[in-house]
């Protein structure tokens, strides 16, 4: 029996499901409730004092029925609620840290009362969790074996605790202000750790503002978070997708929250529900709760007009096939690398710099252009993504090699005319990997050329 469980919630994920499968399940929901609660509430802050008291958690009328009802009122087929923002407060009864919701005057697992009510709505069930963690100094330069083991800690908690978990929206993670990288905190153990205790759960990272939109990397579905001016493209999206926006100015709740306007419900439903739903993208609405526990009337009161404004239409379009994501760590960042002739304000080391808005670019001059990664020993890989920048592809034809005993050996001729060009192979060991390019119709420019073994 598996501890501390949910009353009334399996005890095991149903068995798992064909990512594309989940994906398009996710994309068909078309519109939920983000719920930003937390330690934050009660400081008029989005971001909160590390070191803030548990003794100022007090929501002495919790009601998250409410919450379900608005959500339901609105026709959201979902919640998310933040069980650990970036102050690093966790509002269930973890076992990992003394800084949550039981030492607080409240004493009640929040996230329980939160899943028991939105199921009991009909409302499927997912979570925010923070990487960053200010509180337990889980932040650039501090992290530590205990901060991974913490992480894993916490996560198995919300995935074996409180049933069937749909999605994990992760925050705080390769983002240029928490600057906490894949690596510190290691992405594919995670999401291996994550995929074996709910094998049906998606997770998302919020990082579309750092990789292209052609592609899916580190996350099941691509986020983007409109006020952070992370934008979806309306006209050529292709992939499982999701937008967020808070119905108020912030994202916690704020004590001018119930005297100011919120977003007009017209435009959430016409400017983004309808016309994201169209380009295979899911949007989620943040509705802050106060203080006491309770969304504001006014944003009960917008709620219920989207829901007379906006019906559930049922499934989406049908998603076009997309490439895996790419969950393994990147081989080639900041290794050192070669190429043919190239200016030097567009030199070959950008295309292995972790920047996609610098790219390596050949000299206009060069017919037969090659780049080249060079590992200094021999190590395993399985796959190769090459990022192209620009707004549209230059490469059409090409091949992809890699060196060892003293030769160059093929993998695969290409003819991927996508911006991104993902090549999963079975695994081979060399210490070098180059590209040739044989075709293109303009010089070539490659923001990232990343290598990866794949588990």
């Amino acid at each position: 029996m598996l501890p501390n469980l949910v009353k009334g919630q399996p005890a095991k994920p149903s068995p798992g499901k064909d990512l594309a499968a989940l994906q398009q399940a996710f994309v068909d929901l078309r519109f939920g409730m983000f719920i930003h609660f937390n330690i934050p509430t009660y400081m008029d802050q989005d971001w909160a004092d590390p070191e803030a008291s548990p003794a100022i958690f007090n929501p002495t009328k919790l009601d998250c029925n409410q919450w379900a009802k608005a959500a339901k009122a609105a026709n959201m087929t979902y919640g998310c609620l933040t069980t650990k923002h970036h102050s690093g407060f966790a509002i269930w009864d973890t076992k990992t840290t003394d800084y949550n919701v039981m030492n607080s005057p409240f004493k009640k697992d929040v996230v329980k009362e939160y899943v028991n009510a939105f199921r009991a709505n009909g409302l499927k069930v997912m979570l925010y969790y923070s990487i960053l963690d200010t509180h337990h100094k889980l932040r650039p330069g501090q992290i530590t074996q205990k901060h991974i083991d913490m992480v894993k800690a916490q996560l198995t908690e919300l995935l074996t605790n409180y049933g069937e978990i749909s999605a994990l929206i992760i925050d705080g993670w390769d983002a240029p202000w928490s600057r906490i990288s894949y690596d510190d905190i290691p992405f594919g153990e995670m999401y291996t750790l994550i995929k074996s205790i709910q094998p049906n759960c998606l997770v998302m990272d919020l990082n579309a503002a750092k990789y292209p939109a052609e592609a899916l990397y580190y996350t099941d579905i691509k986020s983007y978070e409109q006020g952070a001016g992370q934008h979806i493209s309306k006209e050529s999206n292709k992939l499982a997708a999701l937008s967020c926006l808070p119905i108020n100015d912030n994202w916690f709740w704020k004590t001018s929250f119930p005297s100011r306007p919120v977003k007009e419900p017209a435009k959430l439903v016409n400017d983004n529900i309808i016309p994201f739903n169209n380009a295979y993208c899911n949007f989620i609405l943040n509705v802050a709760p106060n203080r006491d526990g309770l969304i504001d009337e006014n944003a009960v009161a917008a709620l219920k007009e989207i829901g007379k404004l906006w019906k559930h239409q049922g499934p989406t379009q049908k998603l076009p096939a997309a490439d895996a994501p790419i969950i393994a760590h990147n081989m080639a960042k900041h290794q050192a690398t070669n190429s043919s002739w190239s200016d030097d304000m567009w030199i070959m080391d950008f295309a292995t710099d972790d920047d996609f808005g610098k790219p390596w670019i050949s000299n206009a001059t060069v017919k037969q252009p090659w780049f080249e990664v060079d590992f200094k020993y021999s190590r395993p890989f399985s796959a190769i993504v090459i990022a192209e920048a620009g707004r549209r592809p230059r490469i059409k034809k090409y091949r992809l090699e890699y060196y060892a005993d003293g030769a160059w050996k093929p993998i695969v001729a290409g003819e991927n005319t996508g911006k991104i060009k993902v090549h999963r192979f079975q695994p081979v060991t060399g210490e070098r990997v180059r590209i040739l390019i044989d075709a293109f119709d303009a010089p070539p420019q490659i923001a990232e050329f990343g290598v990866f073994n794949e588990k």
